[in-house]
Parts: structure tokens; sequence; C-alpha cells
């Protein structure tokens, strides 16, 4: 064996023969890609996996990654045959729910850029599939695209290309034993078939990710599930197939499952039982597994209502025999996303987990962009191996959040639904006065957030908020208009404890930020300056504010749900000298918003220092007491009204909230929740990172122009940016939408001239202004204020108007 290489990566499936094919591309060399199973059909998710490519999803990323998927297996065959067949994929809908559903499903696809996707009538449906009962679905989806992965005949292509270039080597049968780290570098990997030193890792091991990443220290997010699916005897309907597949697949996730044909046999999946949880350390290795290590024995018990199911839409099926059966594994994640990224455990040590063949092209092609240029083509924040905390990574919460996700692979989530396990595992001190408020909770980050309060409902009787219904009625409350109200009108405090708080110290500190942030950091002490960090390409990495502390000291502010991110992409640009060093103070400090016209006559009721405009300027800090308690307060508001973020030891948070409520008393204070925060942001035209803006934007064409100085001297992604800004073909617009009464949630396509301009990033209803908001980046053609658009609400035309300003 070769006893070096520049990369080892640890699984032969369709993951990692992506990422290897992909490497190879960019010039690598020397890749050794070893797999204790044989090559190809390893015994994993890949060698079982049933193939279904469906295109559409709700994440844009992980369309464009099931996209570029398609576009790659088409490409591919061996001797076998192809690795793809495009017969199109058909989603029925039992209800009017779904049929509703698959209204905002095609929405996706228009916004995502998904060709030729199409509801279909009960007999459309039909006349593609003659096996369905059209007399039991109210219409269906197609997108023409969308076909069968034949997973092993991909990896083995990819793995060849590989290998024919002269790039890698794959060696099957050789387990991992050890990984080898020195001073937080990997060195080596140790097989039982020899040493390879390397100085980096992927790891593809899919359902044995979690003990390969344990060789680190890192904790590899993912629970392996079993799976049903079954492929029946030979049926006359399909008498006399030539082909393996030439009908569409299919999903009916009423009763969550699905189906594809396998020549003259018909392939059915059941997601319709208990979550069927394995341990990863309780695998079998390839030699002692009956089938393959990634399946189990079948589990009668749990297929009856999918086999009734099948029947009743497959009438043909009735009585047939069913021969072969399995329960596959397949992993699932906390949020069902994949994981990817270099683990912060050990410089060197790459993931790529949980990622199904739809996307296997797709991320083998963002990894291997990551590993050699340290950013992506794509937006990867929901794939990023730094957006879980700590709390989320325990094997009880991992466990019961795959659960989860697989209890509702194919359930309609609404965007506001929460998680049903593991509360409570993050809470700020203000938590015991929240609820006594009536807090109404989200989950974010493993924090509990309020959404709005139910002791505001009195309110109500003095600011009519207008009535909704349906989808955009979900998860929601009259009470958060209110609570906006209230703020632009008088003034209400905001548990901000969640925010992300670092502390950056040492003598190059100044030079380290000025090379890392957009703007100029180089300031006064005592001043904030609203940034971002910009990857090489120009891109939007982090939106945040940076606060001078003192002449070698500064705190670095982002959002809770950022943090990991955020403080990764920081460590990883540190100067090797030492000159700088990064504290994480998030769980030292709180933090409350205290925002509203009155919030500077609440403030200074309880402090000795002069809080006016003229000695407390906008975008400064300071620190002084409220009452007894230290604070550090920056007058800075993501609302639109004046006001401070206010920070304090975390174990003097009661007392700092409860004199701060004490003085709010007498000018109509209220507590508000994120309802009220995300919609007075959207009125004032701020901008949310990971929806407005993220690495595919720039901050030119967001509009955020005025906190880039790039007459500074050089930082990060200057002259990419200053390239960008010479081509920009579209900008970050405001739109009102004409019908006062109608609400939308996000991601709807902008249309005008019968063409797809855009997508919503951002929206909701502006109760000051007395209609819905939203942000949408349109070709410069269409971005002048006046401009006529219209957004495609489930299926509805919406029209809409380009604003130049909100409020």
């Amino acid at each position: 064996m070769t006893s070096n290489a520049s990369v080892v990566v640890i699984g032969a499936g369709i993951v990692g023969c992506s990422t290897t094919y992909h490497l190879a591309k960019l010039g690598w060399k020397n890749i050794v890609v070893v797999e204790q199973g044989p090559l190809f059909a390893t015994g994993g998710s890949t060698s079982h996996a049933p193939g279904l490519v469906f295109q559409t999803n709700p994440s844009k990323t992980m369309t464009q990654l099931a996209q570029y998927t398609v576009e790659l297996y088409s490409q591919l065959r061996t001797q076998e045959g192809p690795a793809y067949y495009p017969v199109g994929g058909i989603e029925v809908a039992y209800t009017p729910a779904r049929m509703q559903e698959l209204q905002r499903k095609l929405g996706w696809a228009k916004s995502w850029g998904v060709e030729g996707a199409c509801l279909l009538t009960p007999g459309e449906v039909k006349a593609k599939l003659p096996l369905i009962d059209e007399a039991k679905i109210l219409g269906g989806y197609f997108v023409p695209t969308d076909g069968i992965a034949k997973a092993l005949r991909a990896a083995e292509a990819l793995a060849k290309h590989a290998i024919s270039a002269g790039a890698a080597e794959f060696r099957g049968h050789t387990t991992v034993t050890d990984i080898e780290v020195m001073k937080g570098q990997v060195q080596a990997v140790v097989t039982d078939k020899g040493r390879i030193e390397t100085a980096k890792i992927l790891v593809c091991a899919g359902i044995w990710g979690p003990r390969i990443g344990r060789m680190v220290g890192e904790v590899i997010p993912l629970t392996p599930v079993q799976h049903q699916y079954v492929k029946t005897a030979p049926i006359s309907a399909l008498a006399g197939a030539t082909e393996e597949v030439s009908y569409p697949i299919v999903r009916h996730q009423d009763h969550a499952m699905y189906f594809r044909q396998h020549g003259d046999c018909w392939g059915i999946g059941s997601y319709q039982h208990e979550p069927l949880l394995v341990d990863p350390d309780n695998i079998l290795p390839y030699a002692e597994a009956p089938v393959m290590p990634s399946v189990k024995p079948f589990t009668e018990e749990h297929f009856g209502p999918a086999w009734e199911s099948t029947q009743e839409l497959f009438p043909t099926l009735t009585d047939v025999e069913l021969p072969d059966k399995i329960n596959g594994m397949f992993s699932f994640t906390p949020d069902s996303g994949s994981v990817v990224g270099e683990s912060t455990k050990a410089k060197g040590f790459w993931v790529a987990e949980a990622v199904w063949v739809t996307h296997g092209g797709g991320v083998g092609k963002v990894v291997a962009e990551l590993m050699t240029n340290g950013v992506s083509s794509l937006d990867l924040h929901e794939l990023d191996i730094y957006r879980f905390p700590e709390v989320c990574k325990s094997a009880d919460f991992i466990v019961k959040a795959g659960a989860q996700q697989y209890d509702e692979v194919y359930d309609i989530i609404h965007p506001l639904d929460q998680q049903t396990h593991s509360r409570n595992l993050r809470v700020s001190p203000f938590y015991p006065r929240l609820q006594e408020l009536g807090a109404q909770f989200v989950f974010s980050a493993g924090w509990e957030r309020p959404q709005w309060f139910e002791a505001n409902a009195a309110l109500l009787e003095e600011y009519p908020i207008p009535a909704r219904q349906g989808w955009e009625a979900r998860n929601w409350s009259p009470i958060q208009g209110a609570e906006h109200w209230v703020t632009r009108e008088r003034v209400a405090l905001y548990d901000l404890s969640p925010f992300a708080k670092f502390e950056l110290t040492g003598p190059g500190v100044v030079d380290y930020l000025q090379m890392l942030c957009a703007n100029d950091v180089d300031k006064p002490v005592g001043k904030v300056i609203y940034t971002a960090m910009l990857d090489p390409n120009g891109g939007i990495m982090c939106d945040l504010t940076v606060s001078r502390i003192g002449p070698e000291t500064y705190w670095v502010i982002t959002g809770g749900s950022v943090h990991g991110h955020d403080l990764a992409w920081m460590r990883s640009h540190l100067p090797q000298d030492g000159s700088v060093q990064i504290a994480d103070l998030s769980s030292s400090y709180c933090c409350v918003g205290l925002w509203g016209p009155q919030a500077a006559a609440v403030l200074q009721a309880v402090t000795a220092i002069d809080v006016s405009k003229r000695s407390f300027k906008f975008f400064t800090n300071q620190s002084f007491y409220i009452g007894n308690i230290p604070v550090r307060a920056m007058r800075v508001s993501y609302v639109g009204e004046e006001g401070w973020e206010i920070y304090a030891p975390t174990e003097c948070g009661l007392t700092l909230w409860d004199t701060l409520w004490a003085a709010g008393q007498n000018y109509g204070m209220i507590a508000a929740g994120l309802g009220a925060f995300e919609t007075l942001r959207l009125e004032k035209g701020f901008l949310l990172w990971g929806s407005d803006i993220h690495t595919e934007y720039d901050p030119y064409e967001a509009g955020l122009g005025f906190a880039v100085k790039s007459n500074k001297g050089d930082f990060i992604g200057k002259e990419a940016l200053l390239q960008r800004r010479e081509y920009a073909s579209r900008k970050l617009c405001f739109l009102t939408l004409d019908d006062t009464d109608v609400v939308i949630m996000g991601k709807e396509p902008v249309l005008a001239d019968d063409k797809v301009l855009g997508y919503v990033t951002s929206a909701g209803y502006g109760y000051s202004l007395g209609r819905c908001v939203a942000y949408a980046y349109l070709p410069l053609a269409y971005a002048t204020p006046g401009t006529r658009v219209s957004v495609d609400y489930f299926g509805q035309p919406l029209a809409a108007t380009v604003t130049e300003k909100l409020l």
C-alpha cells in the first residue's frame, strides 16, 4: 500500500468516489481511497439505495446540488449500462393539503430553475403511469429530468475517471483503525493494511461516519435508521418490459411511500413505520453481515399498512408475491441536512457525511472546491459542519432528532414548525420572566426564544391587526403585530442572549480584523462598526458588528445561529505568530435589546451617565452601570428604532431585566418576541445572513456598499469584489404587495414579462406600512423603483411593486 498521500478518502461509496473525481479534476494527485468493503459494492447505503432522484427541495442549495448530480450522472456509464435514467418523477396528492403543497413545490421549482416542472391532473398522471388508480388522487407534480440513479455504476465510473487520470488509487477491504493527530493537525491514517502518512483526510463513511469522527474527537451528528424496501415478483402490467426503468418514479407522500420500476417488477419504499434506529457501533463488519452491513433483516410487522397503501394506489399489484424485502440503513441528521466541512478538532480532518445519492455528485463537487480553494461555488450554510451547538451533539439528542426527521421525512412542514423533543437546553437568565409573560417559544440553535407573549394580548384592543387564514396563519399570532407597533411607538425589551459574543485581543488584532473585514475597523475606542467578512470570491461569509473596546481589544457580535460558522471562519485566519487571541464570551454575557422612541427615557431612569444622542452617539459603545449591574451597551438597532444592545454578566441578567422592566412601566414598555423583531427589520430594509445575504451575494448587489472601504488597504475578497462590481447584473430590491390583505412567507418566484426574475429571500407583513414586504434580487433592468412584478404564491400571481425605501 502507498505509504503517503495528499489526501486519504475514507469510503468508496458515491460521495467518496464523487469527491475523488472532482479533486482529480481540480488537479489533485496521490489521492488514496480506502474502503472496508469490496469495490464498488461496498456494503454501505450506496450499495442498496433504490436510486430515486427527486430534485425539487425547499432548499435552493440542495436543489442545485441535485441538479448538478443529474447532469453528472447523465454523463456516466459502465459496461453494465448508463448511470442515470431520466424517466421523470411524479409526486401524487391524496389530500387538498398535499395538492396545495405541490403548488408550493412548483413555486420552488420556478425559483430554483428546475426546468419543465408542472402540475398534472389525475388523468395526466395516469397517462404517464398506467398502473396507478387515478380515482384515488387529486393530481400530481412532475419533473421530467427526475429519475433513477444507478449509484454503483456512478461510483465506479467516477472512480475509474480519477484512476485513469493518474490521480487516485482505491484500496478495498481496508479498514481504518486509527487516525494520528499531533498538535491539532492530522498526521496519518492507520489501517489494517498499513499506515498512510497524510495531512488531509476526507470522511465519506456514511453510516460509519460517527465511528471515524470519534478517532479525532469530532462528533458527526447522524444516526442510521432502517428503511423498508420491497421488490415484487413480475407483474402482468409490466410484462415484456425491455428496459430496467421506463416509467416515472413516484412519491406517495401522504402515506410516506415511494415507488419505481425494476423491469417487469415494481419497487416499494416505505417510511410508514416507526423509526428503527441503529447504533453505528452495532453495524456488522462486511464479512459477518448476512447480506451487507447496511441491510438488516426485514421486519414483516412494520410493512402491513404500507402494503395496503400500495395496493390501493396500484390495484394491479393485488395478491402479487413479494420475494425481495430488506430493511436498509440511511443516515439522518438532527435537521436532515448533510454535514460538510473541516473539523475544528483536527486540522485537515474533512467531513462529507449524511449525503444521499440524490446529492452525491453535487456534494462531491463542492467539497472538492472547499478543500482546494477554501470556498465553494454554492452557499453551504445549511450543510455546514459548524451549525450544531454542543447541546445538539449528545448521543441522546442525535438519536431523538434523527427519529423525528425520519417520522417527518414526507410530512408537510411549515417554516415555523418546531421540534418536539429535547427542549429547554439553553435558556437565558430572563427565562423565568419570559415564562411569566406567557412567552410562546421557538427552538433555535438549542435556545428557547420567545416568538410572542400572551401577556400582550390586551394590546389587540389598541392595535387592530389584520386577520390571517390558512398557511400564513400557522404558528402566528396577531400579538406579534401589536408588539411590532409598541416597539415603533413606545418601547420594548427583547431577549438577545443567544447572540454570539467574541472578544478579540492582542497586538496584531487591528491588522487581523482589517484583513478579515470589508469595512474599516481601525476606528477610535468606543466605535461600533457594521461590516461583512468576505470569502475570496467576494461573497458575504459573515455579517456582524465589530466594537472597539480598547487599543488592542474588540468585541465581535453575530447571530446565535451562525455562532459556530463565524467563529470557525475567524479562527481559520488567525495569524500563526499568536498575536491575536479569540475568547468566546457567548455564555458569559446575556443581552437585551431596548428599542423604541422611549428607550432613552427608560435607560436614563436607571443609570447615572448621560444617554442622550449628544453624549451617547449612534454606533458607539460604553461601559457603565444600570443600577448595580455592570453593563456594556452598544447604540445600534436591528429594528429601525433608537435604542441599545445591552450586555451584562449572565449571573446578573435577571436583575438587569427586572431593573429595566420596572423603569419601563412608566413608558408603556412591553417584552416583545422574534415575530416583531423580524417584521420590524423587514420594514427598515435590514438584511438577514443565510436568507438575504450569504456567500453567493456580494455587498454591492445587496445594497451594503456603504460598509465596504476599498481604499483602506487589502482585505480578503477585495479583488474579486471589485471585479464583481464592474459586471453587476442584479440588485436586492424591496417589494411591497399591492393587496393589503395577503402575506407571503419567502422562497416564492418573482416574475415579469412571462419569465422568472428571481425569488423572495425574506418576507413578512409590514404592520406599519399596512402591507406585505418582500425582498428579492432582480435583474438591473427590473430594479428601478415603480417597476411592476408579480409573486407566485401557491400558484396565485400577486401583484407587487419595486420600492426604493420602505420606512
